[in-house]
């Protein structure tokens, strides 16, 4: 890291840590503009990493980038999201404690690319078998499947999550990835019913109807057009420029089929009956509601349930919210099924793990939601963790180094964390309370229930509460709440209706929920458990109360893990790189909490580093330590800085590291750097060439002296070894060895050797000798015991009174396994020689010299064979080296054979 800040200047600071202004919000993001226009998208902040979405393609990501960052120290390299996954797997592998990360940040600012990035670099770089690699492949490609099913466009982000998704990655003892477990919270299921203008519904519907097949649409009963949907239409955004719904289609499927889902058809029923329920329409007189569209009955009928009917009166008003409130059900409930099965694909014991935290982050819209509202009570609880979390590190590292902890002073939100989750008096607990009461409970009810139980809470305000000025910008329906970053109005309207009670144990909804268990979808059955029908404890509000339990389990699980951070950040509403919006980016900057941080990190020290890397980085700037310093680190580093000029306010020393307290002081040592290495390297030049110099007079003396001695040698090579032309003798040994090793005979056949030098003539023989004796051992090796007792259980005395007559043989040097038996021919009627083939020839042949004692007559012929044919005619046998096996009778009446070039003869053996 060091090293880059010679360059700050025109890219910044890597770590805002070393901003000499450090409390400056301004400062803050004039280094990120910096970095940014020099697509340096990374920064740190201590070991946190701040991450700027480029929204382009960034060649940062390849191999050899993972590579670089593979095992190194973290401040080593410049800050990238590969540190960070590197530097939490080896805390893992080393301390032995699970670690994980967590990714924050609002919509669009490049969350979800963060997790896959973290998750591509372990699928690369860890350690892999044939088990691994399939559990490597099912936990990157969950991401497609999770993507299709809970991601959305929004006028934020086309590639939106509308889910918060916490996943263990588990590694066994050798450090390989061997399963994963994920936690989804607080699915966006009112957007399978509603979306915002210019927004569409979630994606796996669009990518269904584009990618489809025909046969598999005409079995779903659906239409290859979204607009003719209720559910995809509100929105009026069909179709996105950037997203290819017909080629993430066959991605999602391929990656269904590589978790190991057999469940395709009866998922895709599940979604597809969602949008035919959406199409339901309602009539009816004297307020009594009653389906008017056949053709959608008929659909979720086959789809849905065994054949039965049940009535249950409702109003049009009621029949509507009816109808979403089971689509919303079914489909979250679908959702959750599929992380599950997710999950038991990648099910492991026995595993240390790295968790992944990828969740919304604090924002705040014109309009703000009760849904919103636990969106920024979740980030509310990450901002209590995270600046604890970073105070206990920076003050069990001052610890650990016998540093005097200066304590700090920070906005400790615990204070409004407990306003929203207090037991019996926190605003959760107050709505629970409310929607359960006899009697009618409204959202003024329950507004007028806050203000009389939190009206004097020092972060909650109301119109009724508020000044006159406030009075002008809040709405009666509205209450406000003193965010750590900032204020936040929530509107109140539809809450109580947004908070049902689960809709299995509501009256009116108790019919639904009784269909969907009997369903003949056995997703759908394992969905819907019979045993909530009779469940008599009592019931929740759906979704504040829910997800306060599900936090609290999210914020232990965090505990019980060494943190790391990654704080991500939008540039710009709309989508465009090297666009810097400075407003945009300082709303971000304060909701994520980042000046907060950063003042936690700078409260002591800028700058801290073990004494062996300060020490090695520096040591050229003092006499003393350059260019070895032999004692004990802390001692070679108070020497430096004393030669330096440290003031003692500026650093302190502890027990492994030294802390430097102003970045100046550091930025100026840098300097001090750089200006050494110029003067050191024109040195390193003069000696260099020095060295360079001698080299080659000492390179043209030898090459002298060698000339010489080979010349006296040359005369004197004739008598016996002396002094003279020992040099000369040795030259030529070591030339015929090394020309002998290139060239060794390749088969007995081969009867080349290269002439020995006059001193080495019989250890040559020797040589050639032990050469043959092992071709032949070679080939003897080979034979298979079957042939071997063949040859030797034969009847020699029968084979030799066949033989006994021949004056010769030939055979070529080639593997066809042809060879030609010479017979005397006493006259021209007999039939002449014969040509003969075997598949053991060697053997043969070798029979033959034996029972014939002879073995002087068989000829080894490289081209051809001459042989007496039928009434004293004259033949010919040609041979040609070739790739395979073949025998014809050429134009010029000869027999042409091709065949290998590899014969192994053995003859010598015998």
């Amino acid at each position: 890291m060091e090293s880059a800040l010679t360059a700050r200047d025109r890219v910044g600071v890597q770590d805002f840590v070393l901003l000499e202004n450090f409390t400056s919000e301004a400062a803050f993001i004039e280094n990120l503009r910096k970095r940014f226009k020099e697509n340096l998208i990374y920064t740190y902040i201590g070991s946190v990493l701040v991450s700027v979405n480029p929204y382009k393609d960034l060649e940062i990501y390849t191999k050899n980038h993972m590579e670089r960052y593979r095992g190194v120290n973290f401040y080593e390299v410049s800050p990238h999201i590969y540190a960070v996954a590197d530097n939490s797997y080896r805390s893992m592998r080393t301390e032995r404690k699970d670690q994980c990360i967590l990714i924050s940040g609002e919509s669009g600012a490049g969350k979800t690319e963060a997790s896959k990035k973290i998750l591509q670099y372990y699928a690369v770089t860890c350690p892999a078998s044939e088990q691994v690699q399939t559990v490597k492949d099912r936990l990157l490609q969950s991401n497609p499947v999770l993507e299709a099913f809970g991601n959305a466009k929004t006028l934020r982000n086309d590639n939106s999550s509308r889910f918060g998704k916490y996943m263990d990655i588990q590694f066994d003892f050798k450090g390989a990835p061997v399963g994963g477990h994920i936690i989804n919270y607080l699915l966006e299921k009112s957007r399978v019913v509603h979306q915002n203008h210019g927004e569409r519904n979630f994606h796996i519907f669009y990518q269904m109807m584009e990618g489809g097949e025909e046969d598999l649409l005409r079995r779903l009963g659906l239409e290859r057009n979204p607009q003719q949907y209720q559910y995809l239409v509100k929105g009026n955004c069909p179709k996105v420029s950037s997203i290819n719904d017909r080629s993430d289609w066959k991605v999602v499927r391929k990656a269904l089929t590589v978790i190991g889902f057999n469940e395709d058809e009866e998922l895709l029923n599940i979604i597809a009956s969602v949008l035919h329920l959406g199409n339901v329409q309602y009539g009816g007189e004297d307020g009594i509601a009653c389906i008017t569209s056949d053709t959608q009955i008929k659909y979720l009928a086959r789809v849905r349930a065994q054949p039965a009917q049940l009535v249950s009166p409702l109003n049009l008003e009621q029949a509507s919210s009816a109808r979403d409130a089971l689509s919303k059900a079914v489909y979250g409930r679908t959702f959750t099924w599929l992380v599950n099965k997710i999950n038991a694909s990648l099910a492991y014991t026995n595993y240390s793990v790295i968790g992944l935290l990828d969740i919304y982050g604090f924002e705040v819209f014109q309009n703000n939601s009760f849904e919103q509202f636990c969106i920024n009570y979740c980030n509310e609880k990450l901002q209590q963790l995270f600046i604890e979390l970073t105070l206990k590190s920076e003050q069990d590292e001052y610890e650990a180094e016998g540093i005097t902890w200066e304590p700090v002073q920070y906005f400790n939100n615990k204070i409004i964390c407990d306003l929203v989750e207090e037991k019996f008096k926190g605003i959760i607990s107050i709505l629970d309370e409310e929607c359960l009461r006899p009697g009618d409970a409204s959202d003024l009810t329950f507004l007028e229930k806050l203000e009389d139980i939190v009206g004097g809470h020092p972060h909650f305000i109301t119109h009724k509460l508020a000044d006159g000025k406030t009075r002008k910008v809040m709405g009666r329906e509205e209450f406000r709440l003193l965010h750590y970053a900032g204020e936040v109005n929530y509107n109140i309207n539809g809450v109580c209706v947004f908070v049902v009670l689960f809709f299995a144990r509501c009256n009116k909804l108790c019919t639904q929920m009784f269909v969907m268990c009997m369903s003949e979808n056995k997703i759908l059955r394992q969905c819907f458990d019979r045993e909530e029908l009779s469940d008599k404890k009592r019931p929740e509000t759906v979704r504040p109360t829910q997800f306060k339990a599900s936090l609290a389990k999210l914020m232990e699980i965090l505990m019980s893990k060494e943190p790391s951070y990654v704080r991500c950040i939008k540039p710009n509403d709309s989508k465009q790189a090297a666009r810097f919006d400075e407003v945009l980016i300082r709303h971000q900057v304060k909701y994520l909490g980042l000046m907060e941080n950063l003042r936690v990190r700078r409260a002591g020290f800028a700058y801290r580093r073990r004494y062996e890397v300060f020490l090695q980085r520096y040591k050229s700037l003092c006499p003393d330590t350059w260019p070895n310093w032999q004692g004990k680190l802390s001692d070679g580093v108070s020497t430096l800085v004393k030669h330096l000029g440290y003031k003692p306010e500026e650093y302190k020393l502890g027990r492994s590291k030294i802390f430097i307290r102003f970045p100046k002081t550091l930025f100026a040592t840098e300097d001090a750097l750089e200006t050494r290495k110029h003067s050191l390297a024109i040195t390193m030049q003069a000696c260099w060439r020095g060295v360079l110099a001698r080299r080659r007079a000492q390179r043209r003396r030898q090459a002298v002296d060698t000339v010489r001695r080979f010349i006296k040698g040359f005369i004197y090579r004739h008598k016996e070894r002396c002094p003279e032309n020992e040099y000369f003798l040795d030259y030529v040994r070591y030339s015929f060895l090394m020309n002998l090793h290139r060239n060794l005979p390749k088969n007995v056949l081969d009867k080349s050797w290269p002439t020995p030098p006059a001193a080495l003539a019989e250890a040559s023989e020797h040589l050639r000798t032990l050469c043959m004796q092992n071709m032949v051992w070679s080939y003897c090796k080979k034979i298979s015991p079957e042939w071997k007792h063949q040859v030797r259980s034969s009847d020699s005395r029968a084979f030799s009174c066949f033989i006994v007559g021949f004056t010769g043989v030939s055979v070529s040097s080639l593997s066809d396994g042809l060879f030609v038996l010479h017979v005397p021919s006493d006259d021209n009627k007999q039939k002449g020689d014969v040509v003969l083939q075997s598949d053991h020839v060697i053997e043969t042949l070798t029979k033959l010299a034996i029972c014939g004692d002879k073995v002087n007559v068989i000829n080894i012929n490289q081209g051809s064979i001459t042989f007496t044919a039928a009434q004293g005619k004259e033949g010919i046998i040609d041979f040609t080296p070739g790739s395979e096996l073949l025998v014809a009778k050429a134009k010029n009446g000869h027999l042409s054979v091709v065949s290998l070039n590899n014969l192994l003869f053995t003859l010598a053996s015998v």
